[in-house]
């Protein structure tokens, strides 16, 4: 593959760059301090395009691929992980449209979200899910002219601000098939929103389906399809994630180069101690290996090919890389570092999560095993 972004590419990374450090950085504290979604800011990357990067034109992208979906996320993550998050989830439900969904279904939602019209949230996890889509209680009973939805969803983000929600049920089957909700619909209830450790400001919250009704044009794929559906569509929302931990990890060292070479010790910058140096070298090293593990991810996708285990080993790397990273860069600061007052406590508990959602660490090695002994 060539490493060389194209023009294109290069403008979008020029365009996040700037957003982030005009429009997120300054409110990124007050977005962790008070983790209310950022409506207004969810709304300008709408219309500056994010959502829509590796969708046509036709649909409500631009064309950019996923290389230039890494690269904004990469961008915004830098300022606030949890702005930047906001592009990778929405992804999850434009995905399985654009791969499942009829010319219908694509006009009808995927035009809207891919153009930042509107936002919609994934809801898969409940209670006991986990990973295990076998888990599932909530039920999809059909009726006249469609369906009838019960049950309740877990840690699904973006949900106060979602204009349609992506809900995984099993139908008369006993099957896990996907529906396309109007979040709108009488029943449909966002309740008890979660006060997380970090990317707080997501909305990640829980969802009631109190007997919401669809129409039944709006079972996404085929019955029964709910799983395919769902790990076609991780495999795009893990690249996302793996570039979320490339800007978090790339903001860290950044953060720790400038701190280092204006802390004295001894008379001197803290830049010069070895010990110092060591913890740098090691943090821009997992840095870049990050960067192009998610640039090459990214690039398959772009050509076409199946990326679900390529995805898997991108996000374990980029997720452990992030978490290692900030440590390090923890140790760069000292006691400043662990105060509220820098940026790194909040990039420390940031990049926990990449190791967490859209499926953990062991879930990721499960992944990828499955695929290299079969």
């Amino acid at each position: 593959m060539d490493f060389n972004l194209t023009e294109k590419e290069k403008m979008i990374k020029t365009m996040a760059r700037d957003f982030a450090d005009r429009s997120v950085r300054p409110l990124a504290r007050e977005i962790d301090r008070s983790g209310d979604f950022p409506r207004e800011l969810a709304s300008q990357m709408g219309n500056l395009g994010f959502y829509g990067l590796p969708y046509p034109q036709e649909y409500g992208g631009s064309g950019s691929g996923y290389t230039g979906y890494v690269l904004a996320i990469e961008e915004l993550c830098r300022a606030s992980m949890a702005v930047g998050a906001i592009v990778a989830v929405d992804s999850l439900a434009e995905e399985s449209i654009y791969r499942f969904g009829n010319e219908e279904q694509k006009r009808d939602f995927l035009l809207p979200l891919a153009s930042g019209k509107y936002l919609a949230c994934y809801a898969f996890t409940e209670a006991a899910t986990g990973s295990d889509p076998r888990a599932i209680v909530t039920r999809a009973r059909p009726v006249a002219e469609g369906y009838v939805i019960e049950g309740e969803k877990i840690f699904s983000a973006l949900s106060p601000a979602a204009a349609i929600a992506l809900v995984f049920a099993k139908d008369e089957t006993e099957r896990v098939s996907a529906f396309i909700v109007d979040t709108l619909s009488p029943g449909f209830e966002v309740r008890h929103p979660w006060d997380m450790m970090g990317a707080r400001g997501l909305g990640t919250s829980a969802i009631y389906l109190d007997g919401v009704r669809i129409p039944e044009s709006n079972l996404l794929g085929e019955k029964g399809q709910g799983y395919e559906v769902l790990l076609e569509a991780l495999s795009v929302g893990k690249l996302g994630v793996s570039a979320e931990g490339v800007g978090v990890g790339q903001e860290a060292l950044d953060l720790s180069i400038a701190y280092a070479n204006e802390r004295t010790a001894y008379g001197r910058p803290i830049s010069n101690l070895p010990t110092i140096q060591w913890l740098l070298a090691e943090m821009a090293t997992r840095v870049d290996a990050a960067r192009w593990l998610t640039y090459r991810t990214a690039f398959l996708r772009d050509q076409g090919e199946n990326i679900q285990k390529d995805s898997a080993i991108a996000k374990l790397f980029c997720s452990q890389a992030a978490v290692e990273v900030t440590r390090m860069a923890m140790q760069v600061h000292g006691a400043y570092g662990y105060t509220k007052e820098m940026d790194i406590e909040r990039l420390y508990r940031d990049a926990k999560l990449t190791e967490i959602y859209e499926g953990i660490s062991e879930i990721q090695r499960v992944i990828i095993a499955s695929n290299m002994v079969r």
